[in-house]
C-alpha cells in the first residue's frame, strides 16, 4: 500500500488529487490548517486527516510524528500555496510589491516546502519507492516569462511567480541530493481554484492530471524535472 501526504488538500487541486489517488488505492493523508475543513474533506474522500500548517514548525513536526506512528510515507505532494494581494485585491506588481508581500508569499510557497521536506525526508528515505511532487506553476518558467511571444510573458505579478521559480530550484537541488527519490515540479495549468478567484480556464480534474501522474511514477521515472500534462517544460 502506498501512503501519500498532500498539503493544502481540503479543497481545489489538493482535494481532487487526493480523490484520484484514493481511487488508485493510495492511503492518503489530507493535510490542512483548518481541522474542521480538513476532517470534513477527509471523510468525503475516504482519506485520513492530519492537521498541517506548512508555515508552523510545531504543526509540521506533529504531523510527521502522526504519519510515522501510522507506518511511514511513500509520496509527498507539496501542494499548499498562496498568492498575496494588495488592499484593493489586485496582484502586487513591480510598482506596488513590497518586501512584506514577498515574505508572506515565500513563507508558504517556498519556506513551507522546505519545512515539510526537511521534516518528512527521513520517512521518505525508508520507503522502497519515495516520490516528491512539488506543485509549481507555468509562471515559474523564466524562459516563458521572458518571451514576448508567450502568453505568460504578460503576467505582471512579482511575488507568486518568483516563489514558484524558487520551488523549481528546490526541486533541482533536492533531486540531486537524494538520487534514490523521484523529485519533480509540476505545472497544473490555469485551473479554476480559490487561488485565482476561480478565473482559471481548466477544471480541477484537468489540473490535477499531471500531479496524479507524477505521484505514481516508479523508481525508473524522471527526477529533477519540470512538467506539465504534455511533457517537460523549459526552466
Amino acid at each position: 500500500m502506498t501512503t501519500t501526504l498532500i498539503t493544502g488538500a481540503n479543497k481545489g487541486l489538493g482535494f481532487e488529487t487526493a480523490r484520484r489517488l484514493v481511487a488508485a488505492g493510495h492511503t492518503v493523508y489530507v493535510g490542512a490548517r483548518d481541522p474542521e475543513r480538513g476532517r470534513r474533506a477527509a471523510e468525503r474522500l475516504g482519506a485520513r486527516f492530519v492537521r498541517l500548517d506548512v508555515t508552523d514548525d510545531a504543526s509540521v513536526d506533529a504531523a510527521t510524528k502522526t504519519i510515522e506512528a501510522d507506518g511511514g510515507l511513500d509520496v509527498l505532494i507539496n501542494n499548499a500555496g498562496i498568492e498575496t494581494r494588495t488592499a484593493d485585491n489586485s496582484v502586487p506588481v513591480a510598482a506596488t510589491v513590497t518586501a512584506d508581500h514577498m515574505r508572506t508569499t515565500f513563507e508558504t510557497n517556498v519556506f513551507g516546502v522546505v519545512r515539510v521536506l526537511h521534516a518528512f525526508l527521513p520517512l521518505l528515505e525508508r520507503s522502497a519507492a519515495p516520490v516528491v511532487v512539488n506543485v509549481s506553476s507555468g509562471l515559474a518558467s523564466l524562459t516563458h516569462l521572458s518571451d514576448p511571444e508567450h502568453p505568460a510573458h504578460f503576467y505582471p505579478g512579482i511575488a507568486y511567480p518568483t516563489s514558484k521559480t524558487a520551488v523549481n530550484m528546490l526541486t533541482v537541488q533536492f533531486a540531486k541530493a537524494y538520487p534514490k527519490m523521484r523529485i519533480n515540479a509540476v505545472e497544473p495549468g490555469f485551473t479554476k481554484t480559490d487561488l485565482n478567484g476561480n478565473t482559471g480556464t481548466q477544471t480541477v480534474e484537468e489540473g490535477a492530471e499531471i500531479i496524479v501522474r507524477m505521484a505514481q511514477i516508479g523508481p525508473d521515472g524522471p527526477t529533477g524535472g519540470y512538467f506539465d500534462v504534455n511533457g517537460r517544460l523549459p526552466w
